[in-house]
């Protein structure tokens, strides 16, 4: 079998150097032999011994054309002088790119603009724990003590600000607290672990794991909102490393974590001695890339072939990628590079000799190891040319979408407003990867200030024509379009410039109330949705278009379901592919009426699965040449469409909502009930979110299951709020309550938002509920209050909330309060323009 072929293929590629570290001056400490061995200390005398050293000082010096010996090399360097030899170097390795990790500390090294003299592009990786020791080493504006509700904001605002700037992130948890990452780290294990660190006094060196876990975890929740990816060191290193806890096997719990699964994983090192563990872990987990520096050329070269093949034993081909992982010195991005071509092309040969791979396989195998994972991975904005490569055939894989590129023409930018509307801007696919990725678009004050109704900023919001925000894709929502094969969308988030989130951002609003009660609390909240809405078909009556129902069959029929059950198959396949879980459905009582109800996850996923499903009903039923309206009264004679919720409470992975024992009250915990009574407490303000529209009252009747009185009850329908034992769940326990005093026309993070500052007020003053109501509450007219008749009712039940306006925030509270005024003025002197609402919900 003749390999010259792939030989020169791996010999002449431009190559991809995705992770190393600053060059320095030759009068640096860092000296010379600290580039080519781990060790430090008296161990560094061993180093020239062993047969890596050995092996790349032979080769420098050949390369040099000077006798072999560490002498004569560094006389060379200082003759030479750094800028001759890194020319010399980068030239002859090939590299066309490199990601620079500038956290680790070098004596007077060089910054990342100096190493674009050598190669065409250089990004930057930031190594997030070297960033919150220089914060914390830094001083609080007032002068006090670090807190780690200042730290945490001050390291996120730090992280955010240079998202845009960056290639990734990396950590070195593993050189710190092992990579037993626990993605559930409690508040208060953080704090007890700052304390601990700030008692050290400073330079400060974090090693308390219970911190190391607190900025890993929010790394990665910035890492998932910018779409970077974090490079993680695993395996070995210097003797600050406890070689075990460096088994990416301890990452099973974090991988398993669904809230970043979308965060793609960068294990560096080929993990050695643990490269099978790294290859397994990347065959199973999609979100798992491989990168071998350091393993070459540190490793002897049989050591090496050896760690590259057990990589590519599982994991696959297009998640394994080079690197020099050089230090210091040029020589060492020289040799990882020439290494690197030498281990790979004998790794492929051998498995075109076994028949795994034919030699054009092997061919594009070495693109992706030395170029174009990375190119894909990092985003490298790059041309091809540059690195010799040609368009790749296969599709590039991006996670939330499935789609090769070249066949997208279009991104739909989302957001919900403070009416509940969705809207979008739309940018050509070629725009969004070069600019809006990470610039955003454009977009004016006024989109938080409009009404149902105009489509201009209402009065009284403060907010006007005047002023111009940011709205920024949240990539881990990046989707391809069920429907439209051809686009693809993501929500956004708004802010004044990227990384300055909005005051009046909703999904921010939600984020941040979320944030207290994890702080507060260690809660997370969880919420599933229930959609009723109606199906319309058009018919024209004396010249007049006329919306009406699909049917008039009975609650959940099987005729019912019948006639839209082929609609219900594209729906539901549609949400599947959106990662959005549909539970069950059925007929519901109105005429042409559906219920869907989804899956529960935590709060802010929820509210953005809402989103797509609304967006997935409508598209699909218009698609069949249907109107899908999830208007809460869509006519007044008929049933109304709720979008009810049910909440529950979660910590460290486990309910504790539902009571521990079958002594405990009502079959739910003291956290649970404490938390239902905040929300029934503050039910009436939060009306003003969760029914956002006059024709929101009209539902909430008494008689009609929409829960019309202020009060709960165990399994009562009747009631707006009421707590659920579902299947699986033992008797006389409850997993959940249901919020039924939601519906379609409310903006879904503004209303989980108005919910959890309301449970939040109830832990923290310990509330209690009442007794329940087991009967229907209009038959107990006077005994309970009556929950707001209108939608002025709601509002001046929330300007009355200083509890509400504090946690979701004064600004954002007195926008909503303008735009629901001007609801109640227009929809008070057009008293027929609610049925132009299904048009718009």
């Amino acid at each position: 079998m003749e390999f010259a072929e792939l030989r020169e293929a791996i010999e002449k590629m431009k190559v991809v150097d995705s992770h190393a570290h600053s060059i320095v001056p030759l009068d640096s400490s860092f000296g010379f032999i600290n580039s080519l061995s781990e060790a430090t200390g008296d161990a560094l005398s061993f180093a020239p011994y062993s047969l890596s050293f050995k092996r790349n000082l032979r080769e420098i010096a050949e390369f040099y054309g000077t006798e072999s010996s560490l002498d004569a090399v560094e006389q060379y360097r200082r003759l030479s002088g750094l800028q001759a030899i890194s020319s010399k170097c980068f030239k002859a390795a090939g590299i066309s790119t490199i990601l620079i990790d500038d956290g680790l500390k070098l004596d007077k090294k060089h910054d990342i603009q100096w190493h674009k003299n050598f190669v065409p592009f250089v990004g930057r990786i930031l190594r997030i724990e070297s960033l919150a020791e220089e914060i914390l080493n830094g001083e609080m504006p007032d002068g006090s003590t670090w807190t780690l509700d200042a730290f945490t904001e001050t390291f996120l605002k730090s992280l955010r600000s240079v998202a845009n700037e960056i290639v990734g992130l990396k950590s070195i948890a593993a050189y710190r607290s092992g990579l037993e990452i626990n993605p559930h780290v409690t508040r208060e294990d953080a704090e007890i672990g700052l304390s601990e660190v700030l008692q050290r006094g400073k330079p400060v060196r974090i090693t308390n794991k219970s911190l190391i876990d607190h900025i890993f975890i929010h790394g990665l929740e910035v890492a998932l909102q910018f779409d970077l990816p974090l490079q993680l060191h695993t395996g070995f290193g210097d003797k600050d490393l406890d070689l075990q806890l460096a088994n990416p096997v301890h990452l099973r719990t974090l991988l398993e974590d669904k809230r970043f699964s979308g965060c793609r994983i960068v294990l560096l090192h080929a993990s050695y001695p643990f490269s099978k563990e790294a290859s397994y872990l990347a065959s199973i987990y999609p979100q798992v890339y491989l990168d071998f520096g350091l393993a070459i050329p540190k490793l002897s070269f049989h050591g090496m072939i050896s760690s590259v093949k057990e990589l590519l034993e599982l994991a696959p081909i297009k998640k394994v990628m080079f690197s020099t992982d050089a230090v210091a010195t040029p020589e060492t991005y020289y040799l990882g590079a020439k290494r690197a071509r030498e281990v790979v092309f004998s790794v492929l040969r051998d498995s075109c000799i076994d028949h795994d791979l034919s030699i054009t396989e092997a061919i594009e195998a070495s693109k992706d190891i030395f170029a174009q994972t990375a190119i894909q991975l990092y985003k490298i904005n790059i041309g091809k040319e540059l690195v010799g490569l040609k368009a790749s055939k296969s599709p590039s894989y991006v996670i939330g979408t499935n789609v090769p590129e070249h066949s997208v023409s279009f991104v739909r930018i989302l957001w919900a407003d403070a009416s509940g509307q969705h809207r979008c801007r739309v940018v050509p696919k070629k725009r969004f990867n070069d600019v809006v990725r990470k610039n955003g678009v454009g977009l004016t004050f006024a989109c938080m200030a409009m009404s149902s109704a105009v489509d201009g900023p209402a009065d009284e919001t403060n907010l006007t024509g005047t002023g111009e925000i940011r709205l920024m894709p949240d990539l881990s929502t990046w989707r391809e379009i069920p429907w439209k094969k051809q686009e693809e969308m993501v929500l956004a988030d708004m802010h004044l410039k990227p990384g300055d989130a909005w005051e009046y951002c909703p999904r921010e609003a939600l984020r941040r109330v979320s944030k207290v009660l994890k702080d507060e609390f260690n809660l997370v909240m969880n919420a599933g949705f229930e959609n009723e809405f109606y199906l319309l078909k058009k018919l024209e009556r004396e010249g007049k278009e006329e919306w009406v129902p699909i049917d008039s069959k009975p609650y959940c029929s099987s005729s019912g379901f019948d006639a839209i059950s082929t609609l219900f198959q594209e729906i539901v396949a549609a949400l599947n592919s959106l990662n959005v879980a549909v539970e069950q459905m059925h007929a519901e009582a109105g005429n042409g009426q559906y219920e869907m109800a989804l899956g529960y996850t935590a709060c802010t996923y929820a509210a953005d699965n809402l989103i797509f499903t609304r967006e997935v009903v409508r598209a699909i039923a218009n698609k069949h040449g249907l109107l899908a309206t999830f208007v809460p009264k869509y006519a007044l004679d008929d049933i109304g469409s709720g979008s009810h919720v049910h909440l529950s409470l979660w910590q460290n992975g486990q309910n504790v909502f539902q009571a521990s024992d079958a002594s405990s009250q009502h079959g739910m915990s003291k956290v649970g009930e404490e938390f239902m009574a905040g929300v029934l407490y503050h039910l009436p303000s939060i009306l003003a979110f969760t029914a956002p529209l006059p024709n929101s009252y009209d539902r909430i009747q008494p008689n009609t299951w929409s829960g019309a009185y202020q009060c709960w009850g165990k399994e009562n329908r009747e009631a707006p709020l009421r707590i659920a034992c579902p299947p699986g769940i033992p008797n006389g326990f409850v997993s959940n309550f249901e919020i039924k005093s939601f519906d379609g026309c409310a903006n879904p993070h503004l209303g989980l938002a108005a919910i959890v500052a309301a449970g939040i007020d109830g832990l923290r003053r310990h509330l209690h509920l009442p007794q329940p109501i087991d009967a229907n509450p209009a038959t107990l007219e006077g005994k309970l209050p009556r929950l707001p008749k209108s939608l002025s009712e709601s509002l001046e039940a929330l300007q009355k909330d200083n509890v509400l306006k504090e946690l979701i925030g004064e600004k954002l509270v007195v926008a909503i309060t303008g735009v629901r005024k001007a609801e109640i003025e227009y929809y008070s002197k057009n008293k027929e323009a609610y049925k132009q609402l299904i048009h718009r919900y």
